[in-house]
């Protein structure tokens, strides 16, 4: 009597799986990670005359050219942070650059002397924004600094320098 009973009960708990539903499922992912840091003290930029670059390097970034990130990238978003204490204005660039050393994409700042708040700038990649095709073949960044002002004066602020702090925030497709 009690199976006749629990027989219709454990059936009815039963239910079908659906093991397709694997294949609907989308991974994507946020990956946030730092990309520049550059920072340049004011004795270094008096050093320098002539409206030349006072500040000029190439940073490897495989980063963003690895299979791994660039097949599956969607969209993200890099902000730089500038922050001048100096009593130069500055003019800084930041330039995308691909294996072959071609620009890709190029971010000017022009930063005023000291005393101005910190410049913060978002630049979005993928649909509505610039195409992500630019991170996806990003193999190097090319920082440039320019002095605009001139090469003797010094600001009152303790330690004055001018640094660039860039950080990415992605979102991947895993699956």
């Amino acid at each position: 009597m009690v199976c006749l009973v629990l027989a219709p009960t454990l059936s009815s708990c039963i239910e079908d799986q659906d093991f397709d539903q694997y294949d609907a499922l989308a991974l994507e992912p946020v990956m946030e990670a730092s990309i520049l840091y550059v920072e340049a003290p004011e004795r270094i930029i008096n050093l320098v005359t002539g409206g030349t670059n006072f500040f000029s390097q190439d940073f490897n970034f495989d980063a963003f050219s690895s299979n791994i990130f660039s097949e599956r990238v969607i969209e993200g978003t890099v902000t730089y942070e500038v922050d001048n204490t100096t009593s130069k204005e500055l003019e800084i660039t930041v330039q995308f650059l691909d294996a072959g050393d071609n620009v890709l994409d190029t971010e000017m700042f022009t930063v005023q002397p000291a005393t101005t708040p910190t410049l913060e700038r978002e630049i979005f990649y993928g649909p509505g924004g610039r195409s992500i095709d630019i991170v996806r073949n990003t193999s190097s960044f090319r920082v440039s600094a320019l002095n605009l002002g001139d090469n003797t004066s010094t600001s009152s602020l303790p330690d004055p320098m001018v640094t660039l702090k860039s950080s990415g925030k992605f979102r991947v497709r895993v699956k």
